[in-house]
């Protein structure tokens, strides 16, 4: 299978099975990654360092146990902005980028505008947090959501075979 990436380049079955890879284990030794991928050392670092530059690979983390930071809530807010306007999206936008505890910020089609994911360490914070948002976002509505247990959080993408 060939996918079409955003620069026009393709990526390969080789690039697939590479970036499969290193979604599991991004610590991986590139011996060992050009070993399970069938190449040699150097075009398996030539074909991850074009990905980095191309920016199929953006970047590598370490994944945090929320609860080892005390985060212990995770909450999602739609939010409702009162002026739909370019410069109150921009604003709305920069606000966002500035607070710490919002993870993901997406500006979504249907009811509501933005869809909010934050982690906090207790209720106390949320409410702080939720002033804080409705504040910059001149908020006409806003709708929370606590969740109460976790399913599934994955950051790995589903890459074709």
């Amino acid at each position: 299978m060939r996918v079409q990436k955003a620069s026009n380049r393709i990526l390969d079955r080789i690039d697939l099975h590479i970036l499969s890879i290193l979604q599991q284990d991004a610590r991986i030794v590139m011996k060992d990654l050009a070993e399970q991928v069938g190449l040699s050392l150097t075009p398996c670092i030539e074909r991850v360092k074009r990905m980095e530059r191309d920016g199929v690979i953006q970047g590598y983390y370490a994944r945090i146990n929320p609860q080892a930071l005390g985060m212990q809530i995770l909450v999602f807010v739609e939010i409702n902005l009162h002026q739909k306007s370019d410069k109150a999206f921009e604003r709305f936008r920069r606000a966002m980028l500035a607070i710490p505890e919002v993870m993901e910020c997406h500006l979504v089609s249907g009811d509501f505008d933005y869809l909010i994911k934050a982690r906090i360490p207790e209720m106390s914070e949320y409410r702080r947090l939720l002033g804080e948002i409705l504040h910059v976002a001149d908020a006409g509505q806003s709708k929370s959501y606590v969740v109460m247990e976790e399913l599934k959080e994955t950051l790995a993408l589903s890459i074709p075979r």
